[in-house]
């Protein structure tokens, strides 16, 4: 799944890693590919600074993908990979 989601959102690379390079475009048509082209949704997200939001985005499989969102309107998948798990901390 990983390596189809790279080849259908960027252009096909001679790339050993299957995210060799970052891969942006507008957050709208970014999100809208990970909803609906390969069924994953927003599982958390996070302030990394004044201007971005880190998102990672999961399906059922646990395949997950990280998302850097801009306030620019701009978000880049990051990092991507398998078996995902959440980890639940008891404060008791």
């Amino acid at each position: 799944m990983i390596p189809a989601l790279l080849l259908a959102i960027a252009a096909p690379a001679a790339a050993v890693s299957p995210i060799a390079e970052v891969i942006c475009d507008s957050t709208s048509a970014l999100h809208d590919r990970l909803a609906h082209r390969f069924g994953e949704r927003r599982s958390a997200t996070g302030v990394q600074g004044p201007d971005q939001i880190m998102e990672v985005w999961t399906d059922a499989r646990g395949d997950w993908t990280l998302v850097v969102s801009y306030a620019t309107g701009t978000s880049c998948i990051v990092a991507m990979g398998k078996d995902w798990t959440t980890h639940r901390h008891d404060p008791a």
